[in-house]
């Protein structure tokens, strides 16, 4: 332990978080102790090569939350740490680094290639984990995971071998979504749609058996030399009569049926819909009712193939889709065109216009698999938080449709099949076993499939793989299931259902208890945060600082959109002239817990943070306070007499009910409600009355030696237990005083993070001392806002006139009037008859008790009548409302009947006090 005997008068952060984040991980304290229940998180793997951006570091200090409070309050906690090989985003940085030099993927091979990203991952893999370090994390780096770890990769082979081998997993010719340039299929998640604008071209279908025409709508002219129909609604009176003909497919040799279909919109455009299914996932739903064949006129780079007439064979998509437009014009088959906004989809990666596409992929069949993780749900034995996410969990559920597993690229889990000369395929860890299995001699030559799986797959068992599965491992017996995941609602469909599909196979059991879903960080005005906007924020700079021409930089390089170059240095010099300051990983940390709520999305606004440093500052400031008034004194270690004055009292009864707050927040995952408990406590109670309060006693030479011993022994206690109650959230400032404060309570642990978390201890609350307080700084209060409304110094010794009250107030006085004359600065108190008009006054009311100051030498009559008709004001808005409110019959029906009578309570109580301020504005205006 630190005994150093004082601690820095500034508060740096710098200068302590590196030192004591270093001294924890060296000495293991982020490890399971070994003792208590089990408590494991999972970490959401990130992205191996990638940085921390604000939803990482948001998320991960809710977790780091969570387990620190869990280690504390004795549980055996696991933080599993681990990183993803993220497929399409590790393989597109090694290939532009290659593009650099020159050369591409193909130039060197597969293997070759492969071996190339595993030097980048040794290279830069480890800067997300530094990040994490910054921010505090406290998971156990010696269990540290990577998805294509050789144990790891053998979990994924072994789960799509029973997979397979059950018939779950197929593979089949299917549309998905297809990335032309980076030549891949790709998750929904990996497709953006913003709205773009383009053009609405109105084709001339002509009718193949009669004369006349229809009129077909379409964004993507191009397409509809894939069409293999024209739809209408059954019920369109317009075309009852067509159902069952045919039209002439313009610029083809083709004759299309018109087929008749509840998908078609009757209402939308002319009621007639062009069905190409090899290129629109509706159309392909609608040619699987009707039995069409579908027509792929692209090939995987977006050209046109064979399919296509001779004239367009091997254009570009977007050049065809121009000489289209020419040759529909030349033909007299466009009635007309115009311009059109619609959402267009994008590789999140590439950029590039996402094409459906059918292509031959692997598929898992989800239906089986989904059935008991909907059943887990509803039977409670997983629990999302907030429960409103269940909605959203079982409508995806009840329409799962299956999984595209395969991705075509070349790092990744390789897919474990292998194929004969004839086509036949075959499962297996690697070609040897392959051939055991399936009783295959070495002289039958097998290929293995050439695709990798995509990586949302090996994510789905990280739950169990992670901790040792297929072994039964102590691990697993010990931490599985887990005991929450704090993840975004974004990924419940792609992450978190899919972990739950997956662990209820292949061990039977739940992934985690609980699902708690976070919202999404937005930026101050509401905005998504991305790259393109110029609006994102990087975690480490808001710890460390950084210069503008540094923020400008980082937000300008590598831009995918130049032209917003202009607009986004406009806007970042606007809102950082001078940069971000350096505020401190603690600060950080409390700024994200303050603002998650339960809400779905959440503004960062970087003047919270501001506030939260200050408040790091009035923590340290406290605490100097503190150790200057206790260090080499007495406070209390030896059994001595003590005795507890009413603001120690008071502040150890404040003190057991915020703990009280702290955990049921905490169990709730109300970590806006646990932030706000903590800084009200630490500021509003202890920082700003109890350090107040204790001035007195420890300066008066009337203070016994059991009064200043029991006053020190509240200080350096209530300090402590405070810090203790504030670690999980802000654990570098809190170990720091901590090492200070702790022999001062005769406090002895290497480290704060292994000690108790407080508990409450219901015996330690004096609510007479509560409500003694509470009347105290209610009148001080009164007073101080007078004060200051009035421009009176601070420093002012005032006379006070006390009338009226009741008897509670009258026994208040005699216990606390000392208390009173020196924090309210008071010259002397004096109270008159009820029936006696005091001079003329500022006025201020508290209950009953209504308090005076005589405005001679001190007030302006003129200012305090003033004072009391802005007080009126605001009187007569809060009782407009409450009115309004009570006449509501939504609220006055509706709502419970303790609330609505709470309400006319405090209506009542407004209108008193409207009538007071009344009576003394009238007397001043006569006097």
């Amino acid at each position: 332990m630190n005994t150093s005997p004082a601690i820095e008068k500034v508060y740096s952060p710098q200068a302590i978080e590196s030192h004591w984040y270093q001294t924890w991980e060296s000495k293991g304290y982020f490890a399971p102790s070994g003792k208590g229940e089990p408590y494991c998180i999972m970490l959401p793997p990130p992205n191996v090569t990638g940085s921390l951006h604000m939803g990482h570091g948001f998320g991960f200090t809710l977790i780091d939350v969570l387990i620190r409070y869990e280690r504390m309050c004795g549980k055996n906690t696991l933080w599993q740490a681990g990183t993803d090989h993220a497929g399409i985003a590790t393989q597109m940085v090694v290939e532009r680094r290659l593009n650099v030099e020159g050369k591409t993927r193909h130039d060197l091979g597969r293997d070759t290639f492969v071996e190339k990203i595993w030097e980048w991952k040794q290279e830069s893999g480890g800067n997300i984990t530094r990040q994490l370090r910054r921010l505090g994390a406290s998971m156990d780096w010696e269990k540290e995971r990577f998805t294509m770890d050789e144990e790891l990769s053998y979990a994924v082979r072994e789960v799509f071998i029973r997979l397979y081998e059950e018939g779950l997993i197929y593979r089949g010719n299917r549309l998905v979504n297809w990335d032309p340039v980076l030549l891949t299929a790709i998750s929904d998640l990996e497709v953006t749609n913003d709205e773009e604008d383009g053009m609405m071209w109105h084709i001339r279908y002509p009718l193949a058996e009669q004369d006349g025409h229809l009129i077909v709508a379409t964004t993507r002219p191009e397409t509809l030399l894939g069409d293999v129909a024209v739809a209408v609604h059954p019920d369109d009176e317009r075309y009852q009569h067509l159902i069952g003909k045919q039209v002439k497919l313009p610029l083809t040799d083709r004759i299309i049926p018109i087929i008749a279909d509840a998908y078609v919109d009757p209402l939308f455009g002319t009621g007639c819909v062009k069905i190409t299914p090899a290129h629109d996932f509706n159309d392909y739903a609608v040619g699987e009712r009707h039995h069409l064949t579908p027509i792929n006129i692209f090939t995987p780079t977006a050209h046109l193939n064979d399919n296509a007439p001779k004239a367009y064979q091997g254009m570009e998509r977007f050049k065809a889709r121009a000489q289209i437009v020419k040759d529909l014009t030349s033909a007299d088959l466009l009635e007309k065109s115009e311009k059109h906004k619609l959402k267009i989809p994008r590789g999140d990666r590439s950029h590039a216009v996402i094409e459906p596409y059918l292509t031959m992929q692997w598929y898992v069949k989800s239906k089986p698999l989904a059935e008991p993780a909907i059943r887990a749900v509803e039977n409670g034995d997983i629990r999302f938080v907030p429960e409103n996410w269940n909605k959203t969990f079982f409508q995806w559920m009840n329409n799962i449709e299956d999984w595209c597993i395969s991705r075509q690229l070349w790092w990744g889990h390789r897919i474990p099949v292998w194929y004969d000369d004839k086509g036949n395929s075959y499962v297996g860890h690697d070609e040897q076993d392959a051939r055991q299995r399936h009783h295959l001699s070495n002289d039958i030559k097998l290929e293995q499939d050439h695709d990798v799986l995509d990586t949302w797959f090996s994510s789905a068992l990280w739950p169990f793989s992670t901790l040792g599965w297929p072994q039964k491992t102590l691990d697993l017996s010990t931490f599985f299931p887990t005991s929450v995941l704090v993840t975004g609602f974004d990924i419940i469909f792609f992450w978190v259902a899919r972990m739950m599909m997956m662990s209820l196979k292949f061990t039977g059991q739940v992934p985690f208890r609980e699902v708690y879903i976070t919202g999404l960080i937005r930026d101050s005005e509401g905005h998504k945060m991305s790259k393109s906007k110029g609006n994102v924020l990087d975690p480490i700079d808001l710890i460390d600082g950084i210069s503008l021409d540094d923020l400008l930089q980082k937000r300008l390089y590598g831009l995918m959109q130049p032209k917003m170059a202009e607009k986004i240095e406009k806007n970042t010099r606007k809102e950082f002239p001078e940069g971000i300051p350096s505020f401190g990983t603690d600060a950080l940390r409390f700024t994200f817990c303050s603002v998650a709520s339960y809400t779905r999305e959440i503004r960062f606004d970087i003047n919270r943070l501001a506030g939260y440093r200050n408040f790091c500052n009035k923590l340290w400031n406290a605490s100097r306070y503190v150790m200057m008034n206790t260090e080499g004194q007495d406070t209390g270690m030896n059994e001595s007499v003590m005795t507890f004055s009413l603001p120690d009292r008071w502040i150890l009864s404040r003190l057991q009910k915020t703990m009280k707050e702290a955990h049921t927040a905490l169990a709730a995952y109300r970590f806006d409600l646990f932030a706000a408990a903590l800084y009200d406590f630490t500021w509003n109670e202890f920082c700003d009355w109890y350090l107040e309060l204790s001035k007195p006693i420890l300066t008066s030479s009337d203070s016994t030696p059991e009064i200043l011993r029991g006053t020190r022994h509240t200080l350096v206690n209530v300090l402590e237990t405070l810090l203790r109650l504030l670690h999980p959230i802000m654990p570098f400032i809190t170990e720091e005083i901590w090492q200070r404060i702790a022999p001062l309570c005769g406090k002895t642990g290497p480290s704060i993070m292994l000690m108790d978390y407080p508990q409450v201890d219901t015996k330690q609350i004096d609510e007479n001392a509560l409500s003694e307080v509470e009347w105290l700084k209610s009148i001080i209060i009164a007073i101080r806002t007078i004060r200051s409304e009035m421009n009176i110094a601070p420093g002012k010794p005032l006379p006070i006139l006390f009338r009226k009250g009741t008897a509670s107030d009258k026994a208040h006085y005699q216990h606390q009037q000392h208390w009173l004359v020196s924090l309210a600065k008071l010259d002397s108190i004096k109270w008159i008859e009820a029936m006696d008009a005091p001079p003329p006054s500022a006025t201020a009311f508290v209950g009953e008790l209504e308090i005076f100051i005589p405005l001679a030498g001190f007030i302006n009559k003129e200012e305090e009548m003033a004072r009391l008709t802005k007080e009126m004001a605001k009187l007569q808005k809060e009782l407009t409302h409450t009115e309004q409110k009570l006449q509501n019959p939504q609220f006055a029906d509706k709502a419970p009947a303790e609330v609505v009578a709470k309400e006319k309570e405090k209506l009542e109580k407004t209108h008193q006090l409207f009538a007071k301020l009344e009576q003394q504005l009238n007397l001043m205006k006569n006097s």
